[in-house]
Formats: structure tokens, sequence, C-alpha cells
């Protein structure tokens, strides 16, 4: 069962989300906050697997409830799915640096926001190749590099597998390209990860690319 926390201060839109989220088999709406200092107490409380977390309110805004939940070693699990009224837009390039998961817009197709919410559930990072590309030429590009240094802790293997994953590669596809299993590909991704001290996959594209790693013109 995939345990989810809402948090959003329209209660209409948390209504409609609850109603579609208990419609399913596996999925169990634990809680709703409709601010984010409410809803990092029910984090802390329930400690679900995944919460969808809006990125405008009142009180405390849906960053720094993304960085609050992500810097509590007793919420490590709990992945953050940011929601937006706008799509990509700066706030979700900063809650993605904070530690979420991925992010959907609140009026994407019902199919797509149950696969979101499965996706983020399993740890995978809820990036498309595409939004990937615009992740990057839009926000990164703009930015100063921060330091390489940690790049220097992983090997040639565990760079290139963080290059593929920061152009959207799954697992699967990262072995296919490397001819390597894709037991071997997981492997060298959650190495990356632990050395970089990544939280998931979407904060490895992020630290890909601001590393330099990988620019947006390759």
């Amino acid at each position: 069962m995939i345990r989810v926390l809402l948090v959003d201060d329209q209660a209409l839109i948390r209504g409609g989300f609850r109603a579609l989220l208990e419609a399913e088999d596996d999925i169990e709406v634990v809680a709703e906050a409709a601010d984010g200092r409410q809803g990092l107490a029910l984090a802390r409380r329930y400690v679900p697997d995944v919460a969808l977390i809006d990125v405008k309110m009142q009180v405390m805004d849906g960053i720094e409830t993304t960085r609050q939940i992500a810097g509590d070693p007793d919420l490590s699990n709990v992945r953050v799915v940011i929601l937006t009224n706008y799509g990509l837009d700066e706030y979700v390039f900063d809650a993605l640096r904070a530690g979420a998961t991925g992010f959907l817009v609140k009026d994407t197709e019902p199919a797509d926001l149950l696969y979101g919410i499965r996706v983020a559930a399993r740890g995978d990072a809820l990036l498309a190749p595409a939004i990937t590309r615009r992740l990057i030429s839009e926000f990164v590009a703009r930015r100063p590099r921060t330091s390489a240094t940690g790049l220097g802790t992983l090997t040639n293997r565990e760079r290139e597998v963080m290059a593929l994953v920061a152009r959207g590669l799954s697992n699967d596809e990262i072995a296919a390209h490397m001819v390597i299993s894709p037991a071997t590909a997981k492997t060298h991704v959650s190495r990356a990860m632990v050395k970089l001290q990544a939280r998931d996959r979407a904060q490895l594209v992020v630290f890909a690319y601001q590393s330099g790693l990988v620019t947006a013109l390759e």
C-alpha cells in the first residue's frame, strides 16, 4: 500500500486528489494539510511514502517544506512530488534542488497522476528526458556551476552512469547503452548517489548539470 500525504492550501484540490487516490486499491491518503508547516508536522507523524506538496502556499511554501523533509533523517524514505499550476518554472527547479523527486502539473490527467505517485513511491525520479532538457536549458544554464569536487569520488563507470541518468535514461536503458546488466547499472547509480549524498535520481540529475559533468548543449 502506497501511503500519501496531501499538502495544498486549496481544499477543493485536496478533495479531488483524495477522491481519485482512494479509488485505487494500492494507494491510501493518510493525511491532508493546508500549509507547509502543518504538512511537515504530519509528515513527521505519519511518515508517508509520498508527499504531494503544492509549490506555493502561505505560512511555509512547498520549497521550504521539501527542504525540511529532505533534511530530516527520520523522513529519508519520504518521496516529495511537487504540485504546480504552471508547469516547469523556477520554483519547480528550486524544489528539485531542495530534494523533491519530481513534479506534476495540477491539471495533469488522472492516469498520469497515479503513474507519477507509483513511480515516486518506488524511488525513481519523475523526470522524463524532455523535461530534463527543458529543466537544464531554462534554469541550470543561467546559474553558476557548483564545485565539482564531489565528482572526484566517483569511478569512471559511475560518472558515465551519472551522465546517462542526467539525460533521463532508466536503469534498463543505461544497461543496454553500456552493455552491462540492469542490476549492475542500478548498483552504479546507487553508489553515485551515496557518494554524492543525493537523495534520489532527481538530485543526481541536478548535480550532474550543475557540476558541469553534463551540459545542456550535449
